[in-house]
């Protein structure tokens, strides 16, 4: 009972001094809510990336030279499938294609098995040369449906017409929102591709244990390829997605700053009437542990509402609103990247580490110059 009276005087000294204690839960609110947008939407898209890749080959085998990525002769696949413990060797075709109407790349890519998996919108795949799929980021920008006409231009600036046989639902946009699929040979004559060579080759294994193994006994026999493993491209996307997200925590910096120069300021700037009202509860009998447990609640009180409001909002902001004020960062340049909805995947690590960073500063800030004020003289205190 004792500690509840103490709670209900600390709730009402709040609400005494409503304004004050408003604006310092406004910015408190912001500077969590920013932090937890970055952190929530960062995670997001990482498990977002686990999830799509699931169904990707277990090796991506592409070629060097001086560096740089090369078309891969399709022998270097009957070298592949010979090692031991490969499953499937998939070569591939495809290439980036700038279309200057509407600023945005388009994926360009033959036809292959694992597209009939993904979801059709209206018709199907491209099964004769003059056909094309397209994924709905295509359709919509360009304002075609099927049956339509899909004009780009080749590599001999050529401008080449291509029907529409089929579009992409919306549910696969991560997949096919910039996708364009060509019948092999009409990729092939657009982008004058050898006929003997390919863009890279995917590698199916039958032990997920050996994926290294293979990976390395590629390399050996084959030195100028680079094997890339699914657990690479994941580490690759998680370490974009840190670097981009780390940019703008690194921005936000100053603004945490800032929050904690007013926090302190706010907190530390005990008034007169803060002093008197101290100096009357010593007066009256109070214990100096009596006023520090009511700062303490006071503190507690302002920190935690803060804190679920901005988590809340961070909440709504990246899982309804799609983070529309953080994804032009986060994400990268394509114009056409899809317009999905993140799935809400939070993790509870993050949310100490937002609740750790945020709210004992402020109660410390709190407890500290009301101790300074507690342990001086009653009289003095009510003097100011």
């Amino acid at each position: 009972m004792h500690h509840f009276k103490i709670l209900e005087y600390a709730l009402s000294s709040l609400i005494r001094r409503k304004f004050k204690n408003l604006a310092i839960i406004i910015v408190y609110t912001f500077t969590v809510a920013t932090l937890a947008s970055i952190l929530f939407l960062t995670h997001s898209l990482k498990k977002e990336a686990e999830y799509l890749l699931a169904d990707a080959p277990e090796l991506v085998v592409q070629r060097l030279s001086g560096g740089r990525h090369e078309l891969i002769p399709l022998e270097y696949g009957e070298t592949i499938r010979r090692i031991p413990g490969v499953a499937q060797v998939q070569p591939r075709l495809w290439g980036y294609y700038y279309d200057g109407l509407i600023d945005a790349n388009y994926t360009l890519q033959e036809v292959l098995p694992s597209h009939s998996k993904l979801p059709m919108l209206q018709g199907r795949l491209p099964q004769n040369p003059g056909e094309c799929s397209i994924g709905a980021g295509v359709a919509e920008v360009r304002r075609i449906g099927l049956e339509d006409d899909l004009i780009m231009v080749d590599s001999a600036n050529v401008g080449r017409t291509f029907t529409v046989t089929g579009v992409f639902k919306p549910e696969s946009a991560l997949l096919t929102n910039d996708l364009v699929i060509l019948e092999k040979q009409d990729l092939i004559d657009f982008f004058d591709y050898p006929a003997d060579l390919a863009t890279d080759i995917a590698v199916s294994v039958r032990n997920p244990v050996e994926i290294n193994t293979i990976a390395e006994k590629i390399k050996r026999q084959l030195p100028d390829t680079r094997p890339i493993s699914r657990s690479e491209i994941l580490r690759t996307y998680a370490a974009v997605f840190n670097w981009r997200s780390g940019m703008m925590l690194s921005v936000f910096v100053a603004a945490l700053v800032a929050f904690c120069i007013l926090a302190w300021d706010k907190a530390t700037g005990i008034s007169a009437e803060e002093k008197r009202e101290i100096g009357i509860l010593k007066a009256i009998g109070w214990e100096t542990s009596n006023i520090l447990e009511v700062k303490f609640w006071e503190g507690i009180a302002v920190s935690l509402t803060a804190l679920l409001l901005g988590l809340l909002t961070a909440y709504i902001h990246v899982f309804f609103l799609n983070a529309t004020l953080l994804t032009p960062v986060i994400k990268g340049w394509s114009v056409l990247f899809p317009t999905f909805r993140l799935a809400p995947f939070i993790d509870p690590y993050q949310i100490l580490v937002i609740a750790f960073l945020t709210v004992p500063p402020y109660v410390v800030s709190t407890v500290i110059p009301s101790w300074k004020a507690a342990i001086t003289d009653p009289e003095a205190a009510m003097r100011g």
